[in-house]
């Protein structure tokens, strides 16, 4: 359904490094720039891009969204989460865990522009 999911990053050298560690953590290899200052990582399934807002303001969170990414496992998502703590990274919501019986677990952060991103295990 969705080609690319394309965010706004203040820094994009400090987001570059968070999302290099938290995706590093789940397989995918750092993300490549490109001559207008935009980090892209490019997956089989479709591309996850880092940009300055085009219209010159400071990039912000979505109030109530969220960008999930597919972790293999437990492990995949808990490795997720430390590499996004210690490159720029806040915890939000609660510890990374299974979500009161749904199958699902779920880690979630906030990157270093404030965006809610979390990573999903579907147990089972």
């Amino acid at each position: 359904m969705f080609s690319h999911i394309m965010i706004g990053a203040n820094d994009v050298a400090a987001s570059k490094t968070f999302y290099d560690a938290a995706l590093g953590a789940l397989g995918h290899k750092p993300g490549i720039m490109d001559d207008k200052g935009r980090c892209m990582y490019l997956t089989s399934t479709g591309v996850f891009m880092l940009t300055p807002p085009i219209d010159g303001k400071p990039a912000t969170h979505g109030n109530g969204g969220t960008i999930g990414f597919a972790a293999a496992d437990e492990a995949a998502a808990n490795a997720w989460h430390a590499a996004g703590l210690a490159n720029g990274g806040a915890t939000c919501e609660d510890p990374p865990g299974e979500r009161a019986g749904s199958g699902m677990y779920l880690a979630y952060l906030r990157d270093p522009s404030g965006i809610k991103i979390c990573a999903l295990h579907r147990m089972g």
